[in-house]
């Protein structure tokens, strides 16, 4: 379980926002791994044209999420867990910088809730690389792959 207010900086300090914030709450969190989940609301903004009168998450949707879980929000704990003050992780964001080994097992439709899980691979010098996957509550699995961010200080921030 993720102290309250450790999920709550961890969450406000997330680059992307609605509607293209892709975790709702931090569920699990330590030294190696991640876990967050997500609902896939009904009226998500890519609904209406993947694919019309069937509605399925895009595949590059989820490979978000497993960035903004396993990547983005895991380097945040990592620098906040560093010692880093939240000011200045927040003049910071994770651009995506790899994808390996992307694999679709499941669909995702609209009210569907999923998990995200991510165990770091490394974290070294401000690049993270971390196994991502996303899974039903019953632990079926949707999606994996290998991902790779590095945080960065962007100009004017």
């Amino acid at each position: 379980m993720v102290d309250p207010e450790l999920n709550r900086t961890i969450l406000a300090l997330i680059p992307q926002k609605h509607p293209f914030r892709f975790i709702d709450t931090i569920l699990d969190l330590d030294e190696i791994s991640i876990t967050a989940s997500y609902r896939f609301r009904e009226n998500e903004f890519f609904y209406p044209g993947h694919f019309p009168g069937n509605p399925v998450t895009p595949g590059v949707i989820l490979i978000e999420a497993m960035a903004q879980t396993g990547v983005v929000a895991f380097g945040i704990s990592k620098l906040l867990s560093q010692g880093r003050s939240a000011e200045e992780v927040s003049r910071m964001t994770t651009l995506f910088a790899f994808a390996e080994e992307i694999e679709f097992s499941g669909i995702v439709f609209p009210d569907q809730t999923v998990r995200i899980l991510g165990e770091m691979i490394y974290f070294r010098r401000g690049n993270l690389k971390a196994k991502v996957c996303i899974n039903r509550d019953n632990g079926e699995k949707i999606c994996s792959g290998i991902l790779t961010g590095s945080g960065v200080k962007l100009h004017g921030r």
